[in-house]
Parts: structure tokens; sequence; C-alpha cells
């Protein structure tokens, strides 16, 4: 299973918000790229990371960051946040996003996503499956689609998706746990399928539960910067 560490940026640094509250939001750094070096200098290859202010804007606005911590490190970076049209895409991928995360855009304009999996390959565009009480949730995870998250992994899958980036909106920030036995149901129905899992990983056993139940990747965010997970612990998963 990959370890992937998350920054999440707003205004330019980074911050965590509490079940994607921008209202409950805790800054913890300034300089986002030296964040990402930590992480590289700690053994990790992959970064989540998430443009906030893009995501509010419709836009890719932190694309600056994304392009200092691509030069900067070796990381494998996946970004989403504000990727609405073909030009953001470019632009996210020519800043040094190997990966681009198409979430509300997926919901509410499937061919374009579908458009971008038939150019780019399943490899390059992930899907962003954010969701509460098993529906996908949009625009910032403020309103909730008519899709179930079922539905919207089987849509992809059959549209040639392979990558699905599992957000428990609910859980995300809080320290309380990932959704376990939602993520083993969904291994179950699509074996097909590459999960990674995002929102409530708190602990080392939370990650070796996730890793027991098949998971391709576990996102972590909050728990490195309040420390309950340290990087030194995350070796054993390199």
């Amino acid at each position: 299973m990959e370890i992937i560490p998350a920054i999440d940026l707003l205004n330019g640094q980074c911050v965590r918000l509490s079940a994607g509250d921008f209202a409950r939001q805790t800054t913890y750094d300034a300089d986002p790229v030296a964040v990402a070096q930590r992480f590289a200098d700690a053994g990790l290859r992959r970064l989540h990371l998430v443009d906030l202010d893009g995501a509010r804007a419709g836009r890719p606005v932190n694309l600056s960051v994304l392009e200092a911590i691509a030069r900067q490190t070796s990381l494998d970076i996946d970004a989403g946040g504000g990727i609405q049209t073909d030009a953001a895409l470019a632009q996210v991928l020519a800043a040094g996003a190997a990966h681009a995360t198409a979430g509300s855009l997926a919901v509410r304009e499937p061919a374009t996503v579908q458009g971008w999996l038939a150019r780019h390959g399943a490899g390059t565009i992930f899907l962003g499956a954010d969701f509460k009480d098993e529906h996908i949730m949009i625009n910032a995870w403020l309103d909730q689609s008519t899709l179930t998250l079922r539905g919207f992994i089987a849509d992809f899958l059959a549209a040639g998706g392979t990558t699905f980036i599992c957000t428990d909106v609910s859980k995300d920030g809080l320290l309380q746990g990932p959704a376990l036995a939602t993520y083993q149901g969904l291994i179950a129905a699509f074996p097909e399928a590459r999960f990674i899992a995002s929102g409530g990983v708190t602990t080392i056993a939370d990650l070796e539960r996730l890793a027991e139940a098949g998971l391709q990747g576990a996102i972590i965010g909050k728990a490195l910067y309040e420390g309950t997970i340290a990087l030194a612990d995350l070796r054993r998963f390199l």
C-alpha cells in the first residue's frame, strides 16, 4: 500500500479543514515547499496536493506552489482543486503534476472527464469520489449530488477509469479513523479498481488495517501535522 501525504493549500499555506468546513481551518505551515521536501527526505514518494483556493474559485490558483514542489522534489504529485476545463488540466500537468484528480466535474460533466481519460489515460486522470452518507459530494463538499458512491465508481470504471481517491467527508480532518467498512465493501464490489483511502487516518494501526483490507494507497493529512503519526513510523510501509 502506498503512503501518500497530503498538502492542502489555502492562501499559499498548508492548512487542514475539519470535515471540509472552510470556517474550521488550521494553518500548519507557511512554506508548503519545505513541507513537501520533508516528506521526500523521509522516503515518501507520493504527494496529494489539493488547491482549496482553486476548489472555491473554480480554477487552479496555487500553480506556482505546484511548480516549486515539482521542481524542488522528486515527489510523484496528484493534484486536485479547481480543475474544471481542458485549459486548467493542461496548466496543472504542465506545472508538474503527474496525475490530476477530477471530482465535482466528473459529476457535473462526465463526458468531459471521460474525454480526459481517453486522451490522457487512467494513469494520469484519477477520480475523486468524495462521499458522505453514501452519496457523492461536490462543489468543495458543499453540495450533495444525486449520485451514490457505488454508482459513481461503476460509471467511471465503465468509462475506463481505474484509480479512485475515496474521501469520507464526514471524517476528513477529524482524526476519528477511516471508513474501513466502506472501503472493504468497495473492494469486494469492484475488485478491478484501485482504491485510495482518504479521510480519518489517525494511527499506524489505521494504516495496517487499510493495507490488510487491500487498499492501493492511503492519504494522510492531519495525523502527520498533529503528530499522531510520525514520519519515522512510516518506514515499515516504504
